[in-house]
């Protein structure tokens, strides 16, 4: 993207609060209406556990995957600006309509006891007015969350000036520390209001936090600097595939002359070794034919350019290493049913307040911003000199250590979810699934702090790792990458629920994840979802040795960076 201006008068750290407050107000919607969104589909619509379950994933999935479709439109199309402020009404939009479900008692169905024989199923146009506040909302994460941190990054970064490195990395340590603690805010104010005052006002106050955040983002407008989108980088891909599978059977040339090089044909370069059948795209086979006199391409979907084919094979080898971060999302995701185990619980922390069974949550995401704190401002600067690398540790390193931890977070789960069954067993409570054990809910924050400490070092060494290994003109694409990761995880986790329910109820058998937690087994769910989380470390050392040594696109010139071969390492 081509910044319309580099006056000094735009840009500059001025414009964070304006961009930081638009997306932390709209986590603080979307986490704050989360953890209890099963208690309100259970008691308001009568929908069973791992309906709720499954419902609330694809909701997640929808919203993480409506982000790449947020990155190519911004990027592509509209530029960042308008679509943080497209993502912000639509936001808004779908707040007030969710609050008017809990405002309105005909768009849900009658007051019943919850899950009895008797109650009365929502008809379509009810569920359709609910699901329709959950898509709108979903539109508005799409288009806010890949596009807000490239935003703020974009007036930051100054092209020509090497300190940025540094800088830009320690705003994304800061970014992800400010969204830590607007989530801890969604995960305890906005559930303490709800479970004290009710939908009514818990869900209204989320749509007036979105007015402000809207009209927060359009106070700064004067102050940002505003990145013109380039031509449509998706069609750019199709065209590089398209051309590629059209010229399948030329064999790959060795003179540089008989590549496009595009507009710029100042220096000769040669496209890269890896991916090497993408490289046809850009053969030029009759240049009489092929290229217009001004050198441009007669016909794109034949002809393509070197930095056309760069950018497509850039985007397709990230692709295994973003895969093995799907499993450690999942981990993550299991609020719906910890916060059914936390219910049984004693939550109290002073004899007059209990902490609320949604907010547990709060502890991973303030394990997050203390470890964000202390790695920025203590562990970077100290350990820099060791590892060569002005971030720290490597990008690879912390993916790898979040993979391991969420591993162990997954099976303290389970142990703890063991002990608590146990409990509720010899306390006569199998058949009161909403009666409390004598266990405190406190024995379920290690497995938070250690799912928090998971997400630090995995999603921003992710985030750090796309940002690094695409063009600048992806930089939306390479933020978005780590939300459609999260996309697949809540598919991949609404999947998985259907088949754990499906299979372990069979024979008559209590489903696993049965409406009565202490008839289900959780633990054996958890202990699976661990093992799932190794399987995926080991896959994930394996697409670290295919990848080969990743060099930062950002540091050197494009026209240097192709001329150098890559280290040798296996084809993916």
């Amino acid at each position: 993207m081509i910044p319309q201006s580099s006056s000094p008068q735009k840009g500059g750290f001025r414009t964070m609060p304006f961009i930081i407050v638009n997306e932390s107000f709209e986590k603080v919607v979307g986490y704050g209406l989360m953890p209890n969104m099963i208690f309100y589909l259970m008691s308001g619509y009568h929908i069973a556990t791992a309906n709720g379950a499954t419902i609330l994933a694809l909701w997640s999935a929808t919203s993480n995957a409506m982000a790449i479709v947020g990155a190519f439109l911004s990027d592509s199309y509209i530029g960042r600006f308008w679509a943080i402020l497209l993502g912000s009404f639509s936001s808004l939009l779908g707040t007030v309509l969710l609050w008017l479900t809990a405002m309105i008692p005909q768009l849900k169905p009658p007051l019943c006891t919850q899950l009895s024989s008797n109650c009365e199923s929502a008809t379509p146009a009810q569920l359709f007015v609910l699901l329709s506040s959950f898509v709108l909302m979903s539109i508005g994460a799409g288009c806010i969350r890949p596009c807000s941190m490239a935003f703020g990054a974009d007036q930051l970064d100054k092209e020509g000036n090497p300190s940025n490195e540094r800088l830009i990395q320690s705003f994304f340590n800061w970014y992800y520390a400010s969204i830590g603690v607007s989530t801890i805010i969604a995960l305890t104010l906005i559930i303490y209001i709800q479970d004290q005052f009710g939908w009514k006002v818990g869900f209204g106050v989320p749509a007036i936090l979105m007015v402000v955040s809207t009209l927060m983002f359009l106070m700064g407008s004067n102050l940002y600097i505003k990145a013109k989108a380039e031509k449509s980088l998706f069609t750019g891909f199709i065209q590089v595939i398209v051309a590629a599978l059209r010229k399948r059977n030329l064999d790959i040339p060795d003179n540089n002359l008989e590549y496009y090089q595009g507009q710029d044909t100042d220096n000769y370069i040669t496209p890269t070794d890896k991916l090497r059948c993408l490289n046809k795209a850009c053969i030029i086979e009759n240049s009489g034919k092929d290229l217009k006199p001004d050198g441009t391409a007669s016909n794109p979907w034949k002809l393509c350019s070197i930095d056309q084919v760069e950018s497509l094979k850039a985007l397709l080898r990230v692709i295994p290493i973003w895969s093995t971060g799907i499993i450690v999302i999942v981990s993550l995701e299991q609020n719906s049913f910890t916060a059914l185990q936390a219910k049984t619980m004693d939550r109290h922390i002073t004899a007059h307040f209990q902490i609320p069974a949604g907010s547990f949550t709060v502890f991973a995401t303030v394990t997050l911003t203390i470890w964000v704190a202390i790695y920025d401002r203590v562990i970077v600067p100290n350990i820099k000199k060791f590892t060569g690398n002005p971030g720290g540790l490597s990008p690879e390193i912390r993916m790898g250590s979040g993979l391991i931890l969420s591993a162990v977070a997954m099976a303290v789960s389970a142990i703890v979810e063991s002990i608590r069954r146990k409990t509720a067993i010899d306390e006569g409570l199998v058949d009161e699934p909403s009666g409390v054990i004598d266990m405190s809910a406190m024995w379920l924050i290690p497995q938070y702090c250690l799912l928090g400490l998971a997400e630090a070092l995995n999603a921003i060494g992710q985030i750090e790792f796309y940002y690094s290994q695409l063009p600048k003109s992806m930089s939306s694409i390479a933020i978005a990458l780590y939300t459609l990761g999260m996309a697949a995880a809540n598919l991949f986790d609404a999947v998985l629920v259907k088949i754990v329910d499906g299979v372990t109820e069979l024979g008559g058998k209590d489903s696993w994840l049965s409406n009565n937690v202490n008839k289900g087994h959780l633990d054996y769910y958890y202990w699976l979802i661990s093992i799932l989380c190794l399987i995926s470390f080991g896959w994930f050392l394996v697409c670290c040795w295919s990848y080969g040594a990743s060099k930062d696109r950002r540091k050197v010139p494009t026209k240097i960076r192709l001329e150098r071969k890559e280290d040798a390492s296996p084809l993916i």
